[in-house]
């Protein structure tokens, strides 16, 4: 999916929702030690530069180079660019080598990953026992906007990539081969609110940063029909001020397994 956001990097930056702060203060108190985090598929850094405040060095990486030049500036946050021909031996060398990081991250991206290469990398650089793994993403069922954001889901699915079916399915069907330290664990993961304050033209431009919205865009349709943005005028109310959002997140957090 690089090639798509890509040409959208610094809208994506922009508008993109930001994650609580109080979720990264959690799994940092998972980890014993402090050192360092890995930040998979950062995109522009939204994540990254959370955890930074957490950890003494944050190893951001991802496949757009394009998405990592617009990404948040922080001293401990270091951007790599990790191109799918990134082999699994130099990947390690880039994170530090095995048994190396005390806390993985996946913000809203490990659907689109190959999932072997990518968990095989993660057994190998965790730290060993008390390492942390966590993913998550979050999906359009909004508290408040239930029939417009039906109608959104609707118009964006056969545009989706496949990548899009993990987190369609919440994570629920996502193989995670860790072992849970209470916040989910393979095929049940926890769920959290995101609780976001925006206008409703802020709100339309966040949901067209999606990879969906993108390549219906790349092929000339345009997915926000007059049908689905007077809905959304109609459950917003005043559509000219700002609400409080909440969409509705998984997450699953593991540590390695015991041998």
């Amino acid at each position: 999916m690089a090639g798509v956001y890509d040409k959208n990097a610094e809208k994506y930056a922009q508008k993109r929702p930001r994650y609580p702060k109080e979720w990264f203060s959690m799994l940092a108190s998972l980890t014993p030690e402090h050192k360092v985090a890995w930040d998979a598929g950062t995109g522009t850094g939204q994540a990254a530069i959370s955890v930074a405040e957490h950890y003494d060095q944050v190893i951001a990486t991802d496949v757009s180079a394009a998405q990592l030049e617009h990404g948040a500036k922080h001293p401990k946050v270091h951007y790599l660019h990790t191109p799918t021909s990134t082999t699994e031996d130099e990947f390690v060398a880039m994170l530090g080598g095995d048994n190396s990081i005390d806390l993985i991250i996946s913000a809203t991206a490990v659907h689109w990953f190959d999932l072997s290469f990518f968990y095989s990398v993660a057994n190998r650089v965790l730290k060993k026992p008390h390492g942390i793994i966590a993913v998550w993403t979050y999906i359009y069922d909004m508290r408040g906007l239930e029939k417009s954001m039906k109608l959104v889901h609707d118009a964006m699915l056969p545009y989706s990539n496949p990548g899009n079916y993990h987190a369609f399915e919440r994570y629920k069907k996502l193989p995670f081969p860790f072992e849970s330290v209470g916040y989910g664990s393979e095929g049940s993961p926890i769920e959290l609110d995101m609780e976001i304050e925006m206008s409703l033209d802020e709100f339309v431009e966040s949901l067209k940063t999606g990879s969906a919205y993108l390549m219906a865009k790349e092929q000339g349709v345009e997915l926000f029909s007059d049908e689905i943005l007077e809905e959304m005028k109609r459950e917003w109310g005043d559509n000219t001020g700002r609400r409080k959002l909440y969409y509705i997140a998984y997450m699953l957090v593991g540590k390695l397994k015991s041998d």
